[in-house]
């Protein structure tokens, strides 16, 4: 951070086109409570930012990327949430092809008052297919840049570490995720205490994959997945991940027993992705009708329903309401969340089958669901890419969804946060770093990112001690 000058001379050219910075800025919307959006031009061997929000001026400079001072920006969000809305950003940049400077257009980054959740927490894991032994469950402070792991293959025996989920955005009300391999299972943490249940020694004897936590912190609902993988020869999609058998269990955390609902268990339906509303009596869930797999792969269509819920039992009821129906509209939903607010869902949709991740063409929709009519609305705005844009989730506000996507280079997801007005969707902005290039140099994958109010309170050796073999 530099005063007026900053020891270098002005511009000597100016540019009518908008600045070249990664990662893309320019027109974004962001929550006023956000760590700086610094930003970097390739090429540059000295760069500088002018940021303007009504009397309140900054200037940051660097030799590669700008790094805005965290006090400043504060000072600079909070002024344009008082006189607009809006940070005006003038970026000039020098280069070996243009020693005397370039001054381009000025851009708008634009302020909401809606602050979101202070914290994301999510899995890091190599986009491979071998490596599957190197991830971790980390949570980044997204006032700041401060990261920290909750868990990693460190304190679990090298095994796999996946589907972590919270209640009502707390990890002290709820959390759970499951650990695969030598002295596995699922990890409970509620009220401060932390349990390793062994889910396929209870009940019906089924494991647990996907889980989603009841609002009331008391149950917890699984999928139960049989998964594989296939590889392709000739596709633009080189892996496929699929089911040859799923079905919903219910966890009861107090009584620390499994439940099931007979319509939900057979072998003529697969049901995945559960999903609870906000108020709690309905949970939502992708089904498909079997199909012989993998050689039927291409006729394998979820669908969303939603059945009521019982919450001083832990039954479901009926009827069975259908959200999105794959046989009428057409392709495969997965990963269904209620807003908030309860007026909306959101989902990813590809052609076929029910792991997006690894689907070019996965995008992001969204359902009416308020007056039961489950219309998909048509625009949306601008959340979705030409590449991948798969799993997503709600801030507890309803006012901000960060979703995963490869739209940056096909290969990696990375993090993308995108306010919602209660119409549209905001132009998506990459989650800030203090150093760009970190979004392109570190070689994991963000994946199944989940807002949360306040940072994991246990830590990650005490964890170890639940996977500790005898």
């Amino acid at each position: 951070m530099c005063g007026c000058g900053g020891g270098w001379r002005e511009a000597a050219r100016v540019d009518k086109a908008l600045p070249p910075i990664f990662p893309d800025y320019v027109g974004v919307t962001v929550p006023a409570n956000i760590a700086p959006l610094n930003f970097e031009v390739k090429g540059a061997t000295h760069i500088q930012a002018d940021l303007k929000a009504s009397n309140e001026e900054v200037r940051a400079v660097g030799e590669r990327y700008v790094d805005i001072d965290i006090d400043d920006w504060r000072t600079l969000l909070a002024e344009a949430v008082k006189s607009g809305g809006k940070v005006s950003v003038t970026v000039s940049v020098w280069t070996e092809q243009e020693p005397d400077g370039v001054e381009y257009s000025p851009f708008d980054i634009l302020v909401s008052e809606d602050e979101v959740d202070p914290w994301v927490a999510y899995r890091q894991i190599p986009p491979g297919y071998e490596l599957w032994c190197r991830m971790g469950i980390y949570e980044r402070d997204l006032t700041s840049f401060d990261e920290r792991a909750i868990i990693t293959n460190r304190q679990n025996n090298d095994g796999c570490l996946n589907c972590h989920s919270f209640a009502q955005y707390d990890a002290d009300k709820g959390m759970v995720f499951h650990s695969r391999g030598s002295g596995g299972g699922t990890v409970v943490y509620q009220n401060g205490k932390l349990d390793k249940i062994i889910l396929e020694t209870m009940g019906p004897e089924k494991s647990g994959t996907y889980p989603m936590w009841h609002p009331s912190g008391k149950f917890v609902v699984f999928s139960s997945n049989m998964t594989r993988q296939s590889f392709y020869a000739h596709s633009q999609d080189k892996i496929e991940v699929y089911d040859q058998r799923s079905d919903l269990i219910i966890y009861d955390t107090k009584a620390r027993q499994v439940m099931t609902d007979e319509r939900f268990t057979d072998s003529l339906n697969w049901e995945t992705f559960p999903a609870f509303s906000p108020d709690g009596r309905w949970l939502y869930f992708c089904t498909a009708k079997a199909v012989k797999m993998p050689s039927q792969f291409n006729d394998l269509h979820y669908s969303v329903v939603r059945v009521p819920f019982d919450e001083t039992t832990g039954q479901l009821g009926t009827p069975i309401d259908t959200v999105y129906s794959a046989a009428r509209q057409g392709g495969s939903a997965s990963f269904p969340r209620i807003s908030p607010d309860g007026r909306h869902m959101l989902f990813t949709w590809t052609q076929c089958g029910t792991f997006p991740i690894h689907h070019k063409e996965a995008d992001l929709k969204l359902v009416d669901i308020k007056n039961g009519g489950f219309a998909v609305l048509d625009d949306i705005g601008d959340i979705n890419s030409a590449d991948v844009d798969s799993y997503h989730s709600w801030s507890s506000s309803g006012k901000w969804v960060m979703l995963s996507s490869k739209r940056i280079d096909g290969r990696y997801t990375r993090l993308f946060l995108c306010h919602w007005d209660g119409h549209r969707f905001s132009k998506p902005m990459l989650l800030p770093q203090r150093d760009p290039e970190h979004n392109v140099q570190r070689m994991y994958s963000y994946n199944i990112p989940e807002f949360i109010k306040a940072p994991v309170l246990f830590d990650a050796d005490e964890v170890a001690e639940l996977f500790k073999l005898d």
